[in-house]
């Protein structure tokens, strides 16, 4: 378990979604799963993940990968995905096998199920993290390499069961803190700026003497703010930037180690 204390303070040193999901991927490839899931919303409504636009999915897939299984919402369809949203913990995929092989899934989930077998996609391990909101949740996946199959997978499950779960909670975490980068979602500095001034209790003439501009490109700027984030009014951009982490992001500071 000491082996990964330092991949995580590097993770918690992060200061991107990318660097940190590179050090979770090192990790997992290492020790059998170089083909990665990651999802996480925060506009999650009765089953739905909400607008994908909003939410973050990573995976070490190829584009082509990303287009099948996210944005065409074959991972809607497969057992492992149902599991997730019904429970919190983390287990193998050994119980979807069993539950296929005596005819216990659903029709969809058992097609789902044969797609992935098809594409060498078969034992694996899912993570539900635990969220603070109803309206969050996060998973993971880890597929083993091919030629890894069930046996193997439950034997290093076994062995390294805590490092496993200790990366990835790491892993979430810390990408809950960072901004998500989306083009639809991206800010401008100034359009930032004014929804900070806003989340402050500032009026439009506040803002206008704040930022040294006429109080009609404030409200320009938030004009343009609400486009970005596909929202209605100012109050409902603030909450979403703030969600997403796009408003008061973290200063950069050089970080050191040493004894005091």
């Amino acid at each position: 378990m000491t082996a990964v204390l330092p991949l995580i303070c590097r993770m918690a040193e992060g200061s991107s979604i990318d660097e940190v999901w590179g050090h979770a991927v090192t990790f997992f490839g290492s020790i059998g799963f170089s083909r990665i899931n990651y999802g996480f919303t925060r506009f999650f409504h009765q089953k739905s993940v909400g607008d994908r636009d909003d939410a973050v999915f990573l995976t070490t897939g190829s584009d082509e990968y990303v287009r099948f299984f996210f944005h065409n919402g074959f991972y809607t369809r497969t057992p492992v995905y149902r599991w997730a949203l019904a429970n919190t913990g983390a287990c193998t995929w050994r119980w979807v096998k069993d539950a296929y092989d005596a005819g216990l899934l659903t029709e969809d989930e058992a097609d789902a199920v044969r797609l992935n077998v098809a594409q060498g996609v078969t034992a694996g391990i899912s993570v539900s993290f635990p969220e603070s909101s109803t309206r969050s949740k996060g998973a993971l996946g880890l597929i083993a390499d091919p030629g890894i199959g069930h046996d193997q997978v439950d034997a290093i499950w076994k062995t390294h069961q805590d490092e496993i779960l200790a990366v990835a909670h790491a892993m979430h975490l810390k990408i809950m803190t960072l901004p998500q980068q989306a083009a639809k979602l991206s800010l401008t500095e100034r359009q930032r700026q004014a929804l900070e001034w806003v989340a402050d209790g500032k009026t439009t003439q506040d803002v206008a003497m704040l930022m040294e501009v006429s109080p009609a490109m404030v409200e320009k700027h938030l004009r343009l703010a609400r486009e970005a984030l596909q929202v209605e009014t100012t109050a409902q951009a603030v909450a979403k930037a703030s969600l997403l982490n796009l408003i008061f992001p973290p200063v950069a500071k050089n970080h050191r180690v040493g004894k005091s």
